[in-house]
C-alpha cells in the first residue's frame, strides 16, 4: 500500500523553502558547493541550483557525490576535485534521511579539507537516526515505523514522495 505523503506542487514548495534558507545562511558568501548524494539527492541538488540562480548571486557550483550505500566503508567520491571545495562553503544533499549512516559518511568525507561551513539537507527525515547526524535544512520531518519506507520517485518532469 502506497500513501503518497508529498505531491509535485509541495516537494516544489519545500525545494523552493529550502532554497532561501539556503541562501540566508550563506548570504555574506560568493560561491557554495550544492553537493547531491547520488542518485535522488543529485536532482534535489539541481531543483535547489535552479532556484538559488534566479533568487541569488552566489555562485552555485554543482557536485555528484558517489557512495555505495551498503558498504559505506567503500571510497565517498565526488564528480569535482577536492581542490575546488577546499575553503568553501558546502552544503550536502540528499533525499531521505533514514539513519544517518549514508549522510554520516558522506560528511566525513567533507571534513578531510578545510572547509568554511558545512550544511547539511534532506526533503523527508524520517527520524531514525543510527548516528548523531541533524539536518539544517529540511522539507518535512516523518516519523514512521522500522518496517515503513519512504520513497522519492522523479518521472519525467514531475515528483512526489510516498510511504508504504
Amino acid at each position: 500500500m502506497k500513501n503518497i505523503i508529498l505531491t509535485n506542487e509541495e516537494i516544489e514548495h519545500k525545494i523552493k523553502r529550502i532554497a532561501f534558507q539556503i541562501y540566508e545562511t550563506f548570504v555574506d558568501d560568493k560561491s557554495i558547493i550544492l553537493a547531491g548524494i547520488a542518485l535522488n539527492g543529485f536532482l534535489i541538488a539541481e531543483k535547489i541550483a535552479t532556484i538559488l540562480n534566479e533568487i541569488s548571486t552566489l555562485d552555485v557550483v554543482l557536485c555528484k557525490v558517489e557512495i555505495n550505500k551498503k558498504n559505506v566503508f567503500e571510497t565517498v567520491t565526488t564528480s569535482i576535485d577536492k581542490e575546488l571545495y577546499s575553503n568553501k562553503g558546502v552544503v550536502l544533499v540528499d533525499d531521505v534521511l533514514n539513519s544517518g549512516t549514508t549522510l554520516m559518511y558522506c560528511v566525513k568525507h567533507f571534513l578531510e579539507v578545510p572547509v568554511t561551513k558545512l550544511k547539511t539537507t534532506v526533503l523527508v527525515d524520517r527520524n531514525h537516526k543510527k548516528f548523531p547526524v541533524k539536518v539544517d535544512f529540511k522539507g518535512i520531518s516523518l516519523s514512521t515505523s522500522s518496517n515503513e519506507h519512504v520513497t522519492i520517485v522523479f518521472e519525467n518532469d514531475t515528483c512526489f514522495a510516498y510511504l508504504e
